[in-house]
């Protein structure tokens, strides 16, 4: 153990468990709590034993601190208790504990009797988590068997009980997987899978896989991730997490496990399990730890060392968000509300993958999909079941496509229709004879901004004038990151000329005050924790029509739309800037120079 690891005020005094006087004395000594409250302490505590840890009780009574007035949360707390003992505070962040190796330091059961938690195993160091840093006789063992130099840290006791039972279990689940599964993956796995819908006792081979799985799930449900990657690699299997857009490597399995968690997802998912060759889609419905229903889109990829499953999460809370929590500004709310009211016309919503096309439909049409209308969509592939619309999948191995499906919902007595994407003049031409029969059509295309949707229409084959009768708005977006709340800081380095530069030609009225990314424990040092949406939203006004008939002018429309109050996308972004919700490089990453 190293020097700095030892606790320097209070280990020549106290060795052992942690009690809650000895707590209650240090608290009052620091001017953490008052008098007071310290004997409120005594007298609550003092009539019985607890088996719940000193902080645990302590952080339960609502107590609040005498220097800041802040509650005493068990987190806090904790972090108090680091700085008094002069030892590092760690607040454990599973995504960066190597989980395949904590087995490796110590068993569950000598964990769990420690009150300790391997999280960073190295080459020659070690980093140990526990809640109790007076009770550490047990280090000299670890050097003896580790042979590493141990660095303690100080954490949560609820989140050292949490993570060890994750932890040593997944280690375990996926050890019983690979002895199950040897070098060469067995061809039974729907026997497997049957086995887990009955109530038969599964050996602890066939349970690692239905473990290893469930876990996954619910620790990416727990993580906010958006899509989950299984990718086979040369030696190893990556599990990995999309976050915020950003994916992070969460977990490495060998070959044999990850192909037999890929099998038992694609059965759950009615997919073929025996076919590898060609890509298949499927999906799944779970819950998630609220016990709310969670559906998943799944898709595989053969790849050079085997087959990739990709899973897109669709939360429902996320899925379907109100206007205002999806980034729209107020005006902009109210010019796409007045859209989405029209009876006829074509409204298309435009930008690259993964810039929230679906969430922002999918919102739109929950919110005008009453009982005396009748909301239909032809999608490829159904993002998520939604009981208001009345969705149908494009087959192509049947020859329905988006054109054949539009002919056909035409049929349907449809008020309103979703087009997953207009790709060909085909499915152009039959959304705007559905908006020129008198239904609202909604459609998605991927152009960088909104105007370039029109002459993407024009590249597709699509007369002018025709473009100009039908489309009535058009919605371009992009999601950016937004900066941590918890630790954001003012950002004194960004000048001014340069936020007023990224927005040229638009003037900048008044200062704007930018804030910085910083990093702290709730958003994993990243600064960033959550994203939200910047909209470029144009309407078809009488003067942007102008400029379509008869022949398509990109300067004229622009300069019109301008002049009517088109916001850009980047513009957009730097008002999110001075809201203090992103920072101006996240925006000019994320959205395109105006062309005038």
């Amino acid at each position: 153990m190293t020097a700095a690891a030892h606790p320097k005020r209070r280990a020549k005094t106290h060795q052992g468990p942690l009690d809650w006087v000895m707590l209650v004395a240090w608290l009052t000594e620091d001017g953490v709590l008052t008098e007071h409250d310290a004997q409120l302490v005594k007298q609550r505590f003092a009539a019985g034993t607890s088996s719940q840890h000193p902080l645990v009780r302590l952080a339960g009574l609502g107590l609040k601190r005498a220097d800041t007035g802040a509650a005493l949360e068990l987190e806090p707390l904790t972090e108090w208790l680091a700085a008094h003992l002069g030892l590092p505070y760690l607040r454990i962040d599973p995504l960066k504990v190597d989980v395949g190796r904590v087995a490796e330091v110590m068993s569950i059961n000598y964990a769990e009797r420690r009150s300790a938690l391997p999280v960073q195993v190295g080459l020659t160091d070690l980093t140990i988590a526990t809640c109790e840093p007076l009770d550490v006789a047990w280090i000299d063992e670890i050097l003896s068997h580790t042979k590493k130099k141990i660095r303690l840290v100080v954490s949560s006791p609820l989140d050292l009980q949490r993570y060890r039972t994750e932890f040593y279990t997944l280690a375990k689940s996926v050890k019983d997987a690979s002895k199950k599964t040897g070098d060469v993956v067995a061809h039974n796995f729907e026997q497997l899978v049957e086995l887990g819908k009955t109530n038969r006792q599964l050996d602890a081979n066939d349970q690692g896989i239905i473990q290893v799985v469930d876990w996954l799930w619910q620790y990416a449900f727990d993580q906010r991730a958006s899509d989950i990657h299984l990718e086979p690699r040369r030696e190893m299997g990556a599990i990995r997490f999309r976050i915020d857009g950003v994916l992070h490597t969460v977990y490495q399995v060998p070959l044999a496990v990850m192909q037999a968690m890929t099998a038992r997802i694609k059965l759950l998912g009615r997919m073929d399990v025996v076919e590898k060759r060609r890509p298949l889609d499927g999906r799944i419905k779970t819950r998630n730890p609220s016990g709310d229903e969670v559906e998943m889109r799944l898709s595989t990829m053969p790849t050079a060392f085997g087959e990739k499953l990709v899973m897109r999460i669709f939360d429902p809370d996320n899925t379907v968000k109100s206007f205002d929590a999806l980034g729209f500004a107020p005006n902009e709310i109210q010019i796409w509300e007045q859209l989405v009211a029209r009876p006829h016309g074509i409204i298309l919503v435009t930008g690259p993958t993964g810039s929230g096309k679906t969430t922002t439909l999918y919102s739109t049409l929950k919110r005008v999909a009453t009982d005396e209308v009748n909301v239909c969509t032809i999608e490829d592939p159904i993002e998520m079941i939604e009981a208001s619309f009345n969705q149908t999948q494009v087959q192509s191995t049947i020859d329905l496509g988006f054109a054949e499906g539009l002919r056909a919902l035409m049929r349907q007595d449809p008020d309103i229709i979703m087009v997953g994407e207009i790709r060909d003049l085909e499915t152009a031409e039959m959304a705007i004879q559905a908006s020129l029969t008198g239904h609202l059509v909604f459609s998605t295309l991927h152009t960088n901004d909104a105007a370039s949707a029109i002459t993407r229409l024009t590249d597709l084959g699509v007369p002018p004038y025709l473009i100009s009768a039908t489309v009535i708005g058009v919605l371009a977006q992009r999601l950016v990151r937004t900066l941590c709340p918890a630790c954001k800081a003012p950002d004194e380095d960004l000048k001014q000329e340069t936020l007023a530069e990224a927005i040229r030609p638009w003037r900048m009225n008044g200062k704007i005050n930018p804030y910085k990314p910083v990093g702290c424990l709730d958003c994993r040092m990243t600064g960033f924790k959550g994203r939200v949406g910047l909209y470029e939203l144009l309407p078809v006004s009488e003067g942007v029509r102008g400029a379509m008939h008869p022949a398509i002018d990109m300067h004229a429309m622009r300069k019109t739309a301008a002049k009517e109050g088109l916001r850009p996308l980047r513009l957009s972004g730097v008002m999110k800037v001075a809201e203090g919700l992103t920072t101006l490089e996240e925006v000019l990453r994320n959205t395109p120079q105006w062309e005038t």
